[in-house]
């Protein structure tokens, strides 16, 4: 399987609802260093598993929707604790969907999986993979 992963990171504050998140009930800010890795198993007719630079481009526009946000006031997380986890997932969804839309250009059109992976720090991580529809293919 090949794959071509694109960094970038965001900055947000939320709480959490709950016992077992201690003080991380009370507001509190995270940063994350965002991992992107796209696969697929052989490469294009020009040697790419993807375009880097728009795959850096929707990564920066997926964490830019989000980035310097409170997500409590957020109505689209209204009830959800936004841990890492959830958050990976969320971020997944969204560039899956970019992809769905062509956002990634014509390269995408073999990409068969996903992972997106949040650093909360050097030793604490979360992440989220899933498989992409080939129906993006152009």
């Amino acid at each position: 399987m090949y794959s071509v992963n694109v960094r970038d990171h965001f900055m947000i504050a939320h709480s959490f609802r709950g016992e077992a998140f201690g003080p991380a009930q009370r507001l509190h800010g995270a940063t994350y260093v965002v991992d992107a890795e796209f696969r697929r198993r052989a490469l294009d007719a020009d040697g790419m598993v993807v375009d880097i630079a728009l795959a850096t481009e929707v990564l920066r526009r997926v964490l830019g929707e989000l980035d310097l946000r409170n997500l409590d006031d957020d109505p689209a997380f209204a009830g959800q604790n936004t841990t890492t986890e959830f958050m990976a997932r969320v971020i997944f969804d969204r560039i899956a969907a970019a992809s769905a839309a062509g956002e990634l250009g014509a390269h995408a059109g073999g990409l068969e999986s996903l992972r997106v992976r949040l650093n909360e720090s050097h030793v604490a991580w979360a992440a989220y993979e899933g498989p992409l529809n080939d129906a993006q293919a152009h």
